[in-house]
Formats: C-alpha cells, sequence, structure tokens
C-alpha cells in the first residue's frame, strides 16, 4: 500500500512538472461541467488534482477490498496438501508444531531466498546440532544489516564453547551498540536476549561477570543465581575479585535495599564473608530485620558483633531490647541476650534465661554448654553438630 502512494506522489509530481511547461505562458485554463443541476468550475489544475484523488481513493478501496474478500475466500478452502499452503503459513505451522529441528531442510528453503536471514537460519541450525564453527563461518558471511542477529547467536556459540572472555568482549560492545532502525519496533525481545545471555555468562563465570562494565543486565532470577555461585565459589576469589566486588555492592547499595528479601539476604551473606565490609553488613542486616525477624540473618549480625576486636555489649544489648520489643517469644533473641550476659559476668541473669523456651534447640545448646563448663574439647564437638555449611554459617559464638 505504502509502494502504492509512493507511485502515485511520483506520478503526479512528474505530471504536474510537465504540464506546468506547457501551461508556462498561455495560463492554468479553465473547465465549466454542467450536468442535470450540478455544476463544476475549476481551473485545468484543479481537474487534474481531483481526477488523481478519486483515482487513487479507488486504488486504495480495490486493493483494501481484494486483501478483505481473498482473505475470507482463504477460510473457505479446503487444503489438502501442505505444499498448497502459503510458506509463511507452513512456517507458522512448523512453529505451533515446535518442530524446526525436524523440518530443517523446509525452514533453510523458506529462507533461503532472504539475503538478510538465509545464513543467519543455517547458523542456527548448525549452532543446534552442535557444528560451532560451522555456525560461526556462516555467521562471518551474514548481511551486514543482520549483525545484532549474528552478534547475539555468536555470543551463544562462545557461551557454549565456554569462551567466557570472548562473550563477554562481544556483549559488551553490543550494549554499547546503537540498535539498527528495523530492530526498533522489537526492541523489548532484542533486550531480553541480551538479558539471557548475560545471565548464561554469569552463572557459569560468576566472578568474572564482576569485571563487565554493566551492572544492571541481569534478570532478577539470574541475578539470585549468580550471588549463589558467588557465594559457592568465595574460595576461588582473588583479592582483585573481592575488591571488585565490593566496588559492586557500594556502588549498587541503594539500588540492592529496594530488591526482593531474599536477594538481600545472598548479598549480607557475601558482605559476612568480607571483612572490610563490616559497616555495610551492619547497616544492611539491620534494615532487613526492620522488615521481619529473620533468625538466620540476625545470628549473622549478631556473630559479627561478637566477633568483633573489642565488642560493644552494651550496644548489641540495646539493639536485642529494641528487637524484643518489636518481636515478641523470639527464642533467638534470648539466645543472644545469654551471650551477652555471660561476656559482661551476668551469671545468674544468663542462669534465668536458661529456664526459658524448655523445647527450643537454641536453648537446649546454651543449657548443654553451660553444663560443660569450660571443658573447650567437648564445647567445639558440640559446635561441629550444630554447625549449618549450607547457609553459609558457622558456629562461633
Amino acid at each position: 500500500m505504502k509502494q502504492l502512494v509512493f507511485i502515485y506522489l511520483l506520478v503526479s509530481l512528474l505530471f504536474f512538472a510537465m504540464f506546468a511547461m506547457l501551461s508556462y505562458g498561455y495560463g492554468n485554463g479553465y473547465v465549466y461541467i454542467y450536468w442535470r443541476d450540478w455544476q463544476f468550475q475549476s481551473s485545468l489544475w484543479g481537474l487534474i488534482a481531483l481526477f488523481i484523488v478519486i483515482s487513487l481513493f479507488a486504488q486504495l478501496l480495490w486493493f483494501v477490498s481484494r486483501r478483505y474478500f481473498a482473505r475470507e475466500q482463504r477460510k473457505k478452502e479446503n487444503i489438502l496438501q501442505f505444499k498448497d499452503l502459503h510458506p509463511y503459513e507452513q512456517l507458522g505451522i512448523v512453529l505451533l508444531l515446535d518442530a524446526a529441528k525436524e523440518q530443517q531442510g523446509f525452514i533453510e528453503r523458506v529462507f533461503a531466498q532472504s539475503g538478510l536471514l538465509s545464513n543467519i537460519v543455517d547458523a542456527q541450525f548448525d549452532y543446534k546440532n552442535g557444528d560451532y564453527q560451522l555456525a560461526l563461518q556462516k555467521l562471518e558471511k551474514s548481511a551486514p544489516m543482520a549483525f545484532e542477529l549474528a552478534e547475539l547467536q555468536r555470543i551463544d556459540i562462545f557461551l557454549e564453547q565456554h569462551e567466557t572472555e570472548k562473550a563477554l568482549t562481544h556483549l559488551e560492545f553490543l550494549a554499547q551498540h546503537q540498535l539498527s532502525p528495523w530492530l526498533a519496533e522489537i526492541e523489548t525481545a532484542y533486550q531480553q536476549r541480551i538479558t539471557v545471555l548475560w545471565g548464561k555468562l554469569a552463572l557459569q563465570q560468576p566472578w568474572l561477570f564482576l569485571q563487565s562494565i554493566q551492572h544492571g543486565l541481569l534478570s532478577a532470577e539470574h541475578r539470585d543465581l549468580w550471588l549463589q555461585q558467588l557465594l559457592i565459589q568465595f574460595d576461588q576469589a582473588s583479592v582483585d575479585d573481592l575488591a571488585a566486588l565490593q566496588q559492586r555492592y557500594i556502588a549498587l547499595e541503594n539500588e540492592i535495599q529496594a530488591r526482593p528479601y531474599s536477594s538481600k539476604v545472598l548479598w549480607l551473606k557475601l558482605l559476612a564473608r568480607m571483612p572490610e565490609m563490616g559497616l555495610q553488613h551492619e547497616d544492611l542486616a539491620l534494615h532487613l530485620l526492620q522488615e521481619n525477624f529473620d533468625p538466620e540473618v540476625f545470628y549473622l549480625w549478631f556473630q559479627q558483633q561478637l566477633l568483633k576486636q573489642i565488642p560493644d555489649y552494651s550496644y548489641v544489648e540495646q539493639r536485642i531490647i529494641q528487637l524484643e520489643q518489636r518481636y515478641t517469644s523470639v527464642p533467638m533473641l534470648t539466645f543472644a541476650k545469654w551471650h551477652i550476659y555471660v561476656a559482661t559476668q551476668r551469671l545468674e541473669e544468663a542462669e534465668q534465661l536458661l529456664t526459658l523456651y524448655p523445647d527450643n534447640i537454641l536453648m537446649s545448646y546454651l543449657r548443654i554448654k553451660s553444663t560443660l563448663g569450660d571443658n573447650l574439647d567437648l564445647i567445639r564437638q558440640l559446635n561441629l553438630i550444630l554447625e549449618n555449611d549450607v547457609n553459609f554459617l558457622n558456629f562461633k559464638i
């Protein structure tokens, strides 16, 4: 339809230019039409313009009507063979049946005439079949206009080959690359695909991801999985990796505090393993405890407080009292208060606390520990029983 309008405009301009040349020195002419009681008076220019508008309107009406009736007729036709369908209808059926792999030859034939997509579609099948080198070769031959699509596939291949650094280089380039105008209408889908690739890279090399210049290209799901991988591989981190992690948290601290609770807890566990981030760890822990009481979060905060060179027992006790006012009947708070009383030599008050919560495992631990007295070897064995390494906590109190 756009072509039709364009052709009419072009022809009109040429016709008017020719008419202007022929009319030069003779005027625009005059037209008078009388039919029944209807009269029309205009210059010859007006008549020609009217004729062109009526002709264009008639052409558009015919074009729209033909398409409509063809579509309605198509609905009533009895299709007996697959080959009688339009190629795009055939392709749609293949996609609906999720039969792309089985119909590889057919799909390649459909796109064979496409200078834009033929090499990329072929490369996609080679990639799915595990022939990565052939896929990369075909991507090198792809049309320059399809650069972004070729790059997305190239990155996917690098990740499958565990060439993570190459994938990172290409992803960062795409992140700064201005999107081609013809992809603008599907930019959301394009960005979603890039986000998925960032997620694959982050899970494959969690510490390498910290070197990326882009901070916000992970989905919420991949972000939490990435943090879990950092915790699992924490002992493999270099000094530079830990410095990058600290800088990442400081740069995103305000944003992190607005994220879902589970994500913040993962960050808290990471901060607990970096003594240099003690202040940030405490701020995040107290922020989480204001949302709701989580024994694991409280324990991480409490443990960090007591592991300081000179613990501020008065400050810790005041915080516990504030939490008791907010959250009543919580054995974990009584457990923490017992340690404060013992550390500050208030042994009678500590002994009174041991009578509370007879069925709670933490209070039972304290009763056993109190009975063992100064037998450090037995206390160490007791701690080993209660340690929970799955959650990256060590019973150090």
